[in-house]
């Protein structure tokens, strides 16, 4: 009776393990004999083509920009770190070089998981992952599962595991718009992985199961969380010692703002360039590889985007604190009172270095704020005083600073924080080579994330006293000298059909009798210009203003045109100047040097006309030359003299210019073959204050 129970249950159990069998090689036929077959062919990890964006470069070789779908730095897997490597194998695959493709063991873990509770626990390999990346969606479904399996069994047939890999460390989306691990150390830390700490790498080997969730930019405190995720899971496989996950668990996070990957601020160099090699090469610029060399220098460059910066916020600084740039009410919930500043300070643009936060304290002697990692900030004394207003009992609702208030702090170093504003007032700054026209250096306005418009190339601005020059050019060619004697007393000039009566004044309202031309110049003495471009006649002034490049329809030809009521561009004023600088040649300006391949093969490059070609001669050198030696005098002892001793430079010969009221300074000079212009206003024109002037506002 017992032998006849014991084997009616080894009967059924080997009944059962033959069902058990047969499914499982039904399955296994029908996988391999119908699904298999199915999947797309492999043809695009085989034959791996990554779409690498166009990359902007410095003349010395300093990257200032990137363009493409996909921001991508393609690196070998022997390339790769092996810490690195070791990062994402704990936290993604710690079996990786074992299994074939699948985790079965893995694999059985994350159902048993998910019987319980959904699909929760993922068991995918990274070559499950790659699959997925090249091929399907990432939706968590039966039928894309076995496509990524038979997919994941297809790879391993035809790739080793170290191609594998460098196809993860390459193809993954990483946040921030980089695919690949080396392309998000650029963008999360501004480095390359080699010189990447421990605690770096597994910030970033944290980020491929959710880019969003785990954006150390975006979500700094659940990236941190993932972070030691991975870091755990290093040490409890033996990847890194106890010491070493201390020290990385200690390790403070320094995420790179989203330009500090740039070696340089040239976004507006960047910008145009794009705009020149997408014109040329269609969409196919930012896929296939493209590295632009600028002609742009990265010291140069640096010098310029510091002087404009220096200067407009020196000037914001002058004219007085606005208020806040807007409020939110605060709730007294701890959670809820985080996320309403979080939500609120990602609103607000960024601009380097001015931090936005939100005032949570606010009184005469010290002012609480928080930024967007939480910090609480406390600022006092001296670093109040431009807000100060605006903590005064009678400030206008507007303008006070009260909890809930958005403002800006800023710092030197590490100077203590201090209240500052975003600036409204706009500036440009470009430099040129005066014998060739290559670009030395080009800012176009104050902030390029706060406004893309590129007042170098696209603001047609009065150039005020700075367009005298070309007429006292206009009266040395009709045989007028230096020496001239000019009358500077009043001057009524009858209005057009019985107008009304126009009087040209001076800026410091002084008249000094007889004075020469080179006097008049030099102190931008504008009762004198008008004398003298009347005595030349405005048309002839007029056509020859066509000699430096400028547009004769933005110019009137009236005698208003020695006064700079003409429009031009920063970028024209600095071509017709070179031409007093270089001896009377014209120049095109030119920006990109040459244009390279994936392969590093160069496939476009500039050719600029020969140096002081005599076919683009448009002055005499006689006049160039007199032209030049008064232009010395304005920076010796005339009205740019201030400005040029602030310089220290004793070799620049330029001009200053303010308009009328105020609207625009200027001040365009060279020296040593470069040739520079310098503007700032209001995009808005209105006056940038009584007592600005060029020599002050755009050196």
């Amino acid at each position: 009776m017992r032998w006849s129970s014991r084997r009616t249950v080894a009967f059924s159990a080997l009944a059962i393990a033959s069902i058990i069998a047969l499914l499982v090689a039904g399955l296994l036929i029908y996988f391999f004999a119908v699904i298999s077959p199915k999947v797309p062919p492999i043809d695009a990890v085989t034959d791996y083509k990554p779409k690498i964006p166009l990359r902007i470069y410095t003349a010395d070789n300093v990257l200032i920009g990137e363009f493409g779908e996909e921001h991508r730095d393609f690196v070998a897997i022997k390339n790769v770190p092996d810490l690195m490597k070791k990062a994402v194998l704990a936290i993604e695959d710690t079996r990786f070089y074992e299994h074939g493709g699948i985790d079965w063991i893995r694999a059985a873990a994350a159902v048993r998981a998910n019987l319980k509770g959904g699909f929760r626990q993922g068991g995918s390999t990274i070559t499950m992952q790659v699959a997925r990346n090249f091929f399907l969606s990432r939706d968590k479904k039966i039928g894309r599962k076995v496509n990524e399996v038979a997919l994941a069994y297809k790879i391993e047939g035809a790739l080793s595991k170290d191609q594998i890999l460098e196809l993860y460390f390459n193809q993954i989306f990483m946040g921030r718009r980089s695919y690949g691990f080396a392309s998000a150390a650029r963008a999360y830390f501004g480095k390359d992985l080699e010189q990447l700490s421990i605690a770096e790498m597994a910030m970033l080997a944290g980020i491929p199961q959710d880019p969003v969730r785990h954006n150390p930019a975006v979500n700094p405190r659940r990236a941190k969380q993932r972070q030691e995720t991975v870091l755990r899971r290093m040490r409890d496989v033996g990847f890194i010692t106890e010491a070493q996950f201390a020290a990385a668990l200690a390790e403070p996070m320094r995420i790179a703002s989203a330009r500090q990957e740039f070696g340089t601020h040239a976004e507006y160099v960047a910008e145009l360039v794009r705009q020149e090699v997408v014109a040329e090469f269609k969409d196919e610029a930012y896929t296939r590889g493209l590295s632009v060399i600028t002609t742009i220098r990265k010291a140069e460059q640096d010098a310029a985007y510091d002087s404009v910066r220096r200067n407009v916020l020196a000037y914001d600084q002058r004219h007085g604190y606005r208020g806040p740039e807007a409020f939110i009410d605060l709730p007294t919930e701890p959670a809820e009172r985080e996320e309403a500043i979080n939500q609120a300070l990602r609103a607000r643009p960024s601009s380097e270095g001015l931090v936005p936060v939100v005032v949570t304290e606010a009184g005469p002697k010290l002012v609480k704020v928080e930024n967007l990692d939480g910090d609480s900030i406390a600022i006092s004394g001296a670093n109040l005083k431009f807000a100060a207003p605006a903590l005064a009992a009678n400030a206008k609702p507007s303008l006070m600073l009260r909890p809930g208030a958005i403002v800006r702090i800023a710092r030197e170093g590490d100077k203590p924080w201090a209240i500052v504003q975003v600036p409204l007032v706009a500036a440009a700054f470009v430099a040129l080579d005066a014998r060739t026209g290559a670009y030395h250096a080009l800012v176009g306005g104050f902030d390029f994330n706060l406004q893309k418009y590129n007042h170098v190339t696209q603001a047609w601005r009065q150039p005020g006293s700075s367009m005298k020059p070309f007429i006292y050019s206009a009266a040395l060619e009709r045989g007028y000298s230096p020496a001239t004697m000019i009358l500077d007393e009043p001057l009524n000039m009858p209005g057009e059909n019985a107008g009304a009566t126009w009087s040209p004044q001076n800026d410091d309202g002084k008249f000094d009798g007889q004075v020469t031309m080179r006097f008049a110049l030099a102190h931008s003495k504008n009762v004198p210009s008008v004398r003298l471009l009347r005595a030349v006649g405005t048309t002839y002034a007029h056509n020859f203003l066509g000699k430096f490049g400028f547009t004769a329809e933005k110019h009137p030809n009236n005698l208003t045109l020695a006064l700079g009521t003409g429009a031009v561009t920063p970028l024209q004023m600095a071509g017709a100047y070179a031409i007093f600088s270089n001896g009377g040649y014209q120049v095109k300006p030119y920006l990109i040097a040459m244009v390279k391949d994936a392969a590093g093969t160069v496939i476009a490059q500039t050719k600029p006309a020969p140096t002081l070609d005599e076919t683009a001669r448009v002055l005499d050198a006689r006049n160039a030359f007199v032209v030049d030696t008064m232009l010395r005098d304005v920076t010796r002892y005339g009205t740019g003299a201030a400005a040029t001793q602030r310089l220290s430079r004793t070799d620049i010969a330029g001009k200053t210019g303010t308009t009328s009221d105020a609207v625009d300074g200027w001040f365009a000079g060279y020296g040593a073959n470069v040739v520079a212009v310098a503007w700032m206003g209001y995009d808005d024109p209105k006056s940038l204050g009584g007592r600005e002037f060029g020599a002050t506002l755009a050196m």
